[in-house]
């Protein structure tokens, strides 16, 4: 994946599509530190060239989003190594570099995001034949049209929880009928985190998170996709947590505790 020449680009971006940023900061960092959990150039790269003032708005990462995506590049890999020429569908993908992560020079990757969200990346990743961008809504079934072939691995990273619980169901259950067989990964964010970002929670004392409407403790949620596909092969989490300090050790406190260890961020891995 070649990164086109851009630098001084001022992203332009608000309300959920502007959380890509968050994302790409907490990769970008990650991937600049010395022993960090995931190698991304080409994220450390484009984070350089856009003009906006990320450790203002997101203060100084702690890495989760990062072990994230680390965790999910791994379920990738295997997978190809399985479909070399599989596709893969990134839904919300906005600055994502994962493609350029786990290329093996035959699958092919199709970036799904809104319009805006897709021009910012095609001026640093422009499309080609095998790194397609489709500029629709992750809601619009048009981007199932798009989908060719029987291997298809489909990704909602950072994207779910900004639905309304009616609409990640109305997705689900399309992607279910229309690409069975698919293997699919997605996150979801606990009941109370959904509340507090309903109420206006800062990340820092100059950004406030969008809204999650979408909040499901993991002692819910194999149910939940069961009783919405009762057809489902495969159910499974995917471990992730913050990579050090403070927040790493809160985290394996709460795995211990029963009486929380529902109650945390969940990363899945679904097939259909």
């Amino acid at each position: 994946m070649k990164l086109a020449d851009a630098a001084g680009i001022a992203p332009g971006l608000t309300g959920v599509s502007e959380t890509m940023l968050w994302s790409l900061h907490n990769r970008a960092c990650e991937a600049k530190r010395r022993g960090g959990v995931l190698a991304d150039p080409v994220a450390a790269a484009i984070h350089a060239r856009i003009d906006y003032d990320f450790g203002r708005h997101f203060g100084t990462p702690g890495g989760s989003l990062a072990a994230r995506a680390a965790a999910i590049d791994s379920v990738l890999r295997a997978w190809l190594v399985d479909h070399p020429d599989g596709l893969v569908v990134s839904l919300g993908e906005g600055l994502e570099t994962q493609a350029s992560r786990v290329d093996n020079g035959r699958m092919r990757w199709l970036s799904v995001d809104l319009p805006g969200a897709i021009a910012l990346r095609e001026k640093f990743l422009p499309a080609t034949s095998r790194f397609r961008h489709l500029a629709v809504s992750a809601l619009d079934p048009a981007w199932m049209d798009a989908v060719d072939g029987a291997d298809v691995f489909v990704i909602a990273q950072g994207l779910l929880m900004y639905l309304p619980p009616g609409l990640v169901r109305l997705l689900f259950t399309g992607i279910a009928a229309r690409l069975p067989g698919a293997e699919m990964v997605f996150d979801a964010v606990p009941r109370w985190f959904s509340r507090l970002t309903l109420q206006g929670l800062q990340q820092t004392p100059h950004y406030r998170l969008p809204p999650m409407p979408w909040g499901i403790d993991r002692d819910e949620i194999e149910a939940t996709l069961r009783r919405w596909h009762p057809g489902l092969a495969a159910f499974g989490f995917l471990d992730y947590r913050a990579p050090r300090g403070l927040h790493r050790l809160l985290a394996e406190m709460v795995a211990w505790m029963p009486v929380f260890r529902h109650e945390v961020p969940s990363l899945l891995h679904i097939r259909l």
